[in-house]
């Protein structure tokens, strides 16, 4: 099949059309252009078509994962769903997250320390670090050093309490609204309990 032209895509930087003499279309970056030589009037057989097209459907993945990338912050997990959404194969999604993974770009347990820093900077316990973990899909090796990055439990709680109280010693309801409200965040009993009990005893003290 010969090249009939070829021309710079209008819409996507890097990426080339390859028009064939029959008709059809092919999409490539600049890495296909350059590493299979290809120039107006080339005959391309069956064998180097595809092996074209298998390669520029790598490069448009890893293009893609890394503009997704470098936006913000994801899993691997994530990242992965976002690429086949966006139309790559689960094959494919997989060879551009390991090339990010091997370049040093994706990393699941820096994203996992920085996912239980921003839930600990929402004033949220250990449980809700770890249903977001799951929800991003963390393997659960990861869990244990992700979760030393957040804060001790008590001293969130302490915060709220102080925050939520400012000052006052509370009433029954008040307790129980606060106490559920920790409970929803994913604080154990125990550590609320524990931070009620030193934050009532250090108002009548005073």
């Amino acid at each position: 099949m010969k090249i009939d032209r070829l021309e710079p895509s209008k819409h996507k930087k890097g990426r080339f059309l390859v028009f064939l003499e029959d008709g059809s279309l092919l999409r490539v970056t600049e890495q296909e252009l350059l590493s299979f030589g290809l120039r107006a009037g080339d005959e391309l057989d069956e064998a180097t078509i595809s092996a074209l097209k298998e390669s520029a459907s790598d490069s448009g993945a890893k293009a893609q994962a890394a503009a997704l990338i470098g936006r913000r912050a994801m899993s691997r997990a994530d990242l992965m769903k976002k690429l086949q959404d966006k139309g790559a194969t689960e094959t494919e999604s997989r060879y551009a997250c390991e090339w990010l993974e091997a370049i040093g770009a994706l990393n699941d347990a820096d994203f996992a320390a920085l996912l239980v820093r921003h839930c600990a900077s929402r004033g949220y316990g250990p449980a809700r670090c770890r249903q977001e973990l799951v929800r991003h899909g963390i393997d659960r090796t990861l869990w244990d050093e992700a979760m030393d990055a957040s804060p001790d439990a008590q001293e969130l709680i302490s915060r709220y309490l102080f925050d939520r109280f400012r000052g006052q010693f509370p009433d029954e309801k008040e307790i129980k609204r606060a106490s559920d409200a920790l409970l929803r965040r994913g604080f154990q009993w125990g550590d609320v309990k524990a931070a009620l009990r030193q934050y009532t005893d250090s108002i009548e003290e005073e």
